[in-house]
């Protein structure tokens, strides 16, 4: 994996690569000039890592990073001082926000959690040639075979003109699947007149898990993955949670949640809402069948009475393109005060949030 770092700090340079290098990530380091836009619009990276010294340089970099085709899906990091913060970095739009000076284990901590996302986005990425008949329902069907397929998406030409709808319902026979896949998903991009990208939308859990192990048994052997995120559970509702951990997910990560005690097991899945750096992470629940929900229920009656909190193992899904108001909310998080918390009081330093969620916390014990 690639990754491109810009800062003219020799001591945080000399950390970064020990860290990256340990990580098995390349480093192509560049000080802060002109050339690393240049490098960015014509050259791919996993990950790019920007020191903020020069907030106005690293802002110009982020976003050339973010309007760069190649580029648009990378990792961005920013390495911020006191005066800048976490706010000002996030605000800049990195993922991750990490303090100066750094230190070599809490940096390795922070960039496992780049790393392990960075190789999910990979794989999301990688396409497989494949021509098959595919129908397009929106306000009227349209049709049109596909070009090649990934975990995020695929390329499809259409019969005819194409289609001028914002989300359509996708409909295809793969080969060697005995089911149909059926998902939702929105124009990404279109070329000739008559091909388009298309992006998956909101997809099942079942329909990744088809998805995937078709791909699976089309591309060559992949690389593993790396282990899931062990976290510790500090608040749950019927919508989502928060959880401890020193390599939380960015915001807008989609993640998979499981989790074992002596006589309930529960996997869900979710997206990242409010992070926290090296503390933790606020996750919202996307799936709302009524299995999941009772498994979520009993795990709440189990805490409430007392029962041990459980280690969450945390696997990162992905990024959703961004977290608007256009995204839906989950059927568990309606009139959910936990998820209204993490909505509405993400700008919040650390301390008051986590002073806001006590006070929840005591609230709904009390209750």
């Amino acid at each position: 994996m690639k990754s491109l770092l810009m800062s003219s700090d020799e001591k945080t340079v000399r950390i970064l690569r020990r860290v990256l290098s340990d990580l098995d990530i390349d480093v192509e380091h560049y000080p802060a000039t002109d050339d690393v836009v240049r490098r960015i619009t014509r050259h791919r990276f996993e990950a790019i890592i920007v020191d903020c010294s020069d907030a106005e340089h690293a802002s110009n970099v982020l976003r050339a990073a973010k309007t760069a085709p190649v580029n648009k899906r990378a990792l961005s990091i920013a390495l911020v001082d006191s005066p800048i913060g976490l706010k000002g970095g996030f605000d800049m739009g990195a993922h991750f926000v990490l303090h100066k000076p750094l230190a070599v284990e809490r940096a390795k901590a922070s960039f496992r959690a780049v790393r392990a996302l960075m190789k999910r986005e990979r794989r999301l990425q990688l396409r497989v040639p494949v021509q098959v008949p595919v129908e397009c329902v929106g306000s009227r069907k349209y049709h049109g075979r596909t070009l090649d397929i990934c975990e995020g998406g695929m390329a499809m030409q259409f019969t005819g003109s194409i289609a001028r709808e914002q989300v359509l319902r996708f409909s295809l026979a793969l080969p060697g699947m005995q089911t149909k896949l059926e998902m939702w998903g929105e124009l990404a991009w279109e070329s000739n007149g008559d091909q388009a990208g298309v992006r998956f939308k909101n997809a099942s859990e079942e329909q990744r898990d088809m998805l995937r192990k078709w791909l699976s048994s089309q591309l060559p052997e992949a690389e593993p993955d790396d282990p899931p995120v062990a976290c510790r559970l500090t608040d749950l509702s019927l919508g989502g949670c928060y959880l401890t951990t020193h390599t939380p997910f960015p915001k807008s990560t989609r993640v998979a949640l499981s989790a074992r005690t002596d006589d309930l097991e529960i996997r869900v899945s979710g997206v990242v809402l409010i992070m926290h750096p090296e503390f933790g992470m606020g996750v919202e629940f996307t799936q709302s069948t009524p299995e999941r929900r009772d498994q979520v229920r009993r795990m709440i009656e189990t805490l409430r009475a007392g029962g041990e909190s459980p280690e969450i193992h945390v696997e990162p899904e992905g990024l959703e393109p961004s977290l608007s108001n256009e995204m839906p909310v989950s059927a568990l998080a309606c009139d959910d005060a936990l998820i209204d918390l993490f909505r509405q009081q993400a700008q919040l330093p650390v301390d008051a949030f986590l002073e806001q969620m006590h006070q929840h916390r005591h609230l709904q014990e009390s209750r």
